[in-house]
């Protein structure tokens, strides 16, 4: 065997199921999924550009949320549904490398973007009078780029570390190339990369924790002074969907990649890949959708304007 794993011209995917009843149905359910992702992001961010109501720091953050999202879903679940059908499921090996770097820079972005917008939703509860002094253009922007550029070079260096490795055979017990999957095909010992990877969790996942917790400690501090219920219930309302989200995306993968390695199988490992490429860019824009009445006024606007041009012609 060679000294590298540069020989390799592919990968092949286990998958989910090798049943090809079982694989159709999933294919099914996943295309429905995936549609209702991409349609449902695509019209947040086109809302958001349209309605000027809409033009705060808020919608501003749940925009690049949405495209990440966007962007994340089509990082492995177009692949995954071509391989529901397909005899045998392979991947090149750049295919797979650039898969793993793209899932891991937008999923770290997604992380470090929750964060950004629980420091957000902090301003706006506790400091309301400065809200938009404090979450200028300026600050927003700066503040989206730095998630996106963190993600970006987290990835890269987890990226560089785990293909340099020899690797001792080309079956990846996984849907996707996935950083824990890849280190298993490994011929040496991989404890600084382990070792690198709980560092990079910690980047990526306890520190955004620790900004939203800080965050929410301030926000539950500042809505329990309220003495009206009805200004309890706003303030409450303002920060809901964030924090129903955040409590989504932050579980699973603190389990996953913070947790003991024994605790967790490699179909759980599985099943929370999926969840995140499949079933969070999904249920993101449906919860702060159906949970934000401007969205829906935005929306029933929209609506309205084209069935005003409809008559009109």
């Amino acid at each position: 065997m060679k000294g590298n794993q540069t020989w390799m011209s592919e990968f092949i995917l286990l998958g989910l199921s090798s049943c090809w009843e079982t694989q159709i149905s999933l294919f099914v359910l996943f295309l429905a999924m995936y549609l209702v992702t991409v349609l449902a992001n695509f019209l947040l961010l086109f809302l958001i550009r349209l309605d000027n109501r809409l033009n705060t720091p808020m919608y501003f953050f749940l925009s690049v949320l949405s495209f990440v999202d966007i962007c994340y879903s089509n990082s492995t679940v177009p692949q995954m549904l071509v391989h529901f059908l397909s005899a045998r499921k392979s991947i090149p090996f750049s295919s797979c490398v650039l898969q793993l770097h793209a899932s891991l820079a937008l999923g770290g972005s997604e992380f470090f973007l929750l964060g950004a917008m629980a420091y957000d939703r902090y301003v706006a509860v506790c400091h309301p009078l400065h809200y938009t002094v404090i979450m200028h253009g300026g600050l927003c922007v700066g503040l989206a780029a730095g998630c996106l550029v963190a993600g970006f070079i987290n990835s890269l260096m987890e990226t560089i570390i785990t293909f340099r490795l020899p690797l001792c055979h080309n079956v990846i017990n996984h849907f996707t190339c996935e950083t824990l999957a890849v280190l298993r095909l490994a011929c040496v010992d991989i404890s600084f990369n382990m070792v690198m990877v709980a560092i990079s969790g910690f980047l990526v996942i306890v520190l955004p924790c620790s900004l939203v917790l800080v965050s929410y400690g301030h926000i539950v501090a500042a809505i329990l002074r309220i003495r009206s219920t009805q200004g309890r219930s706003k303030a409450f309302g303002t920060c809901a969907s964030h924090l129903t989200v955040v409590c989504m995306c932050f579980g699973a993968t603190i389990f996953t990649y913070l947790g003991p390695r024994s605790a967790f199988s490699v179909e759980e490992e599985k099943m929370v890949a999926l969840f995140y490429a499949v079933v969070a860019p999904m249920l993101n824009p449906l919860i702060y959708s159906l949970r934000n009445k401007d969205v829906i006024a935005a929306f029933w606007k929209v609506l309205e304007k084209f069935r005003d041009k409809e008559q009109r012609l």
